[in-house]
């Protein structure tokens, strides 16, 4: 590889892990070729990438990015799979293939520019996806508010109850 070749690699990487809402560090040993072809349609179908790059590279791209706190899992072969759009998507996706590929190793990922161990990338995978916790949130929020919203109309309610009484009482009178 040459020097030009090089230079667009870390710039390509760079730019990769500036837009990238999550990565996740793969080792890789042990898979064939059709294992990392089966690997990589099944991230490409979910938007994510998947690259195996030289250490030294992956590690001259981190620099300035948020990549840059795990340039110690940079070690041995290393994949790397990047999301731009749901972490919870990407560490479900490769988890998914890492269970049914015992071969695939988390090392390790950053997820929201916060450096994650591989336990806590699989706390992640169990979260609900974001759309769910977006309307979990918006139930919580709307809860009150329409709890509110009904004890204002069942005081008015009465109210007008208690004049409707009042006026049929004075009017058998």
């Amino acid at each position: 590889m040459n020097k030009e070749d090089k230079i667009r690699i870390v710039s390509e990487l760079q730019d990769k892990f500036g837009k990238a809402k999550g990565i996740v560090f793969t080792g890789y040993r042990g898979l064939n070729v059709e294992e990392m072809t089966g690997l990589r349609d099944k991230l490409r179908s979910a938007s994510i990438e998947y690259r195996v790059v030289k250490n030294t590279l992956a590690r001259r791209a981190a620099e300035g990015t948020q990549v840059d706190a795990a340039k110690d899992v940079l070690n041995g072969p290393v994949g790397i799979a990047v999301g731009y759009d749901d972490p919870a998507l990407l560490v479900k996706k490769v988890l998914e293939f890492s269970k049914a590929n015992d071969k695939l190793e988390i090392k390790g990922g950053i997820i929201e520019g916060g450096m994650c161990t591989p336990e806590q990338i699989k706390a992640i995978s169990q979260l609900p996806p974001r759309e769910i916790q977006l309307s979990m949130l918006i139930g919580a929020m709307q809860s009150p508010v329409s709890k509110l919203a009904g004890l204002l109309n069942s005081t008015v309610a009465q109210f007008a109850y208690a004049l409707e009484a009042l006026k049929n009482k004075k009017s058998l009178t």
